[in-house]
């Protein structure tokens, strides 16, 4: 597990944690501690795996560590209590409730942690290229200043993404963020050739966080595609010719 300085809690209110693929029970393409439910990974495995990441968060049970169905919206639900039944379709999850704890899962995409320590408030968001480029950023501070927080407090952390080294993209690609903003191009270096492109997610999130008026943000700064003991990554499983892909999980919790 990772931890960003701008998010630990000295005072022990708030617990938080980057996770990686190690300390679970999956095998093979999924080992270790893949936590997606939408891998066809082993249901009884991805379980215990998003159990111990409970018990390491805060002693929470398994049913109150939250995740939902991932669709590269900008949609934030505020939540108060476990799902009823399935997961919602949503890309961001916002909360102040204790013992509730709140997770986004990725394997190249941007997870995304936020806390105001002075509102207990917390959000966990996963931003693609889509998501970000959609509004889910400004989307979860809107929805944590709706149950209290107030964003010139809060601080965000970007956590294990695929790095700019390794998010190679075409022409259409970067042409949809310099129709958003020009100013856009700084997130693309050359690629191997004029029809490729090299574009920065983290730095690009980065850069949404500061304009919508986080003050305190950073980036963790791993790569999941170069770092394949420690990280899931969907763009490397697809090089490899692997079938699926695991996700980890990265999650934050109002003690």
């Amino acid at each position: 597990m990772i931890e960003s300085a701008l998010l630990r809690d000295e005072a022990g209110g708030i617990r938080h944690g980057f996770f990686t693929r190690e300390g679970g029970v999956s095998q093979g393409i999924y080992a270790s501690l893949n936590c997606g439910l939408g891998s066809a990974d082993s249901r009884e495995a991805v379980a215990e795996n998003r159990a111990r990441v409970a018990r390491q968060l805060g002693a929470v049970a398994a049913n109150r560590l939250l995740t939902v169905h991932q669709v590269h919206s900008p949609v934030a639900l505020i939540v108060e209590q476990p799902w009823p039944s399935a997961p919602p379709k949503a890309d961001a999850i916002v909360t102040r409730t204790p013992g509730l704890a709140i997770g986004a899962l990725s394997a190249d995409c941007a997870p995304l942690l936020f806390a105001d320590r002075e509102a207990k408030v917390v959000a966990a968001a996963h931003a693609g290229w889509r998501g970000a480029i959609g509004g889910v950023i400004e989307a979860t501070l809107d929805a944590m200043e709706e149950i209290g927080a107030n964003r010139d407090r809060i601080s965000a952390a970007v956590g294990p993404t695929i790095s700019q080294e390794a998010y190679e993209v075409g022409g259409e690609f970067r042409a949809s963020f310099e129709d958003e903003d020009p100013a856009n191009s700084a997130y693309f270096s050359k690629g191997v050739d004029e029809a490729h492109f090299q574009f920065d997610l983290p730095a690009y999130c980065l850069k949404r966080l500061k304009l919508a008026g986080v003050k305190k943000c950073e980036s963790i700064g791993v790569c999941t595609y170069k770092n394949e003991s420690l990280c899931f990554s969907y763009r490397r499983s697809l090089h490899a010719g692997e079938p699926d892909y695991g996700r980890q999980i990265s999650a934050i919790l109002v003690l």
